[in-house]
Formats: structure tokens, sequence, C-alpha cells
């Protein structure tokens, strides 16, 4: 089988059969796909898109499932921030907190954190805790403050949030290890 050949003779047009391979003719038809494919699109705008920032939480977020921790001997029930939108969201727009509540955040492995206040009405503390639980800093944190309170440690890899003092009213010292009712942090947050 064959396809027409066009051929010029003497000024004129004339076709002819030559033989085809259907292999070939796949091939060449692959190529021109992927050649018009291509071709930029003469429709399509040339304006240059605008990328903005993720929005910015605008009302506090719902209370987080919950975790008992003991640091030292004292009791606390805190709320787990987990995700990225949970640690972000953090305690903002929070206007009341029970005397023995506070919210952990825990990050997937150590580092130097650094925590600010903004939209947060009411004066925190934040200890910065170790991978094996221990506390290695207590900072105050002013409200709405926007600068950050980085750690000194490149070690954190659990951070504590509670009204601003308990932890002094508490006794509670860099040093002391934080624990829950299913044994370690590490344990806790970390099964395999």
């Amino acid at each position: 089988m064959g396809l027409p050949e066009l051929e010029v003779e003497n000024g004129f047009f004339r076709l002819h059969s030559v033989p085809v391979n259907f292999r070939h003719l796949w091939i060449i038809a692959l190529a021109g796909a992927l050649l018009v494919g291509c071709e930029k699109d003469k429709h399509v705008s040339t304006t240059p898109e605008i990328k903005t920032e993720p929005l910015s939480p605008t009302a506090a977020q719902p209370r987080l499932p919950t975790v008992k921790l003991w640091i030292g001997a004292e009791e606390m029930v805190a709320e787990m921030a987990l995700t990225a939108i949970e640690m972000e969201t953090g305690m903002m727009f929070r206007t009341n907190i029970a005397e023995n509540e506070g919210m952990i955040f825990v990050y997937g492995s150590p580092r130097r954190v650094g925590f600010w206040m903004k939209n947060c009405p009411r004066p925190l503390s934040a200890a910065y805790i170790d991978p094996q639980g221990v506390i290695l800093e207590i900072r105050d944190l002013e409200p709405n403050n926007t600068n950050s309170v980085i750690s000194v440690s490149e070690n954190v890899q659990y951070v504590l949030e509670t009204s601003r003092d308990w932890f002094q009213r508490k006794k509670i010292a860099p040093g002391t290890l934080v624990r829950t009712e299913e044994g370690s942090l590490r344990q806790t947050f970390f099964r395999r």
C-alpha cells in the first residue's frame, strides 16, 4: 500500500504512490503533535501573575485536642498545635486562658524557634523545650508584639505557651522535665 506523493514535473504537479512504512508514519505524527504542543498559545496573557501571601488568621481557632502534661510536679492541660495552620494561629485572639491550661507546639525536628504575639491580647510565657522534654528557656511574650522572641538554643522541638508568669508562680525553671500521661513527649508525639 502506498500514499500519494507530490512531484513537480515540467511545472506541473503529479501525484504517484510510494511504499509507506506505518511505523514511520506513527513517529512522524508523534513528532508533529509534540511540535504543535510546544507552540506557545497566542491567546495566553503575558501579564505577570500576581502572587499573594496567605491570609493571616482573623479569629481565634476552635479549641484543639488536648493532652495532659506534667511539668515537674505540676499538672496542665495543653491544646496540641500540630499542623502548620494550628501553629501559625496559636493563641491569636484568645482573651481567656485558664490557670492550668496552655498550648504545646510540636516541631518535626529540633531547631531554633521564634515566637511573636501578633493578634494576641493576653501576655504569655513560653517554655522552649528540647527533644527529651527538658525545658531549656522560659521567655515572656508581650501582647500584640510582632517582634519574634527567638530561642538561644537550636535544639528546641516543643514550645509550651501559657499565661504570663505561670512558670514563675509554679516555681518551674529551665531543667524541668515535661511529660504526658502517655510518657515522654517523644513517645507521645512521635509514636512509630
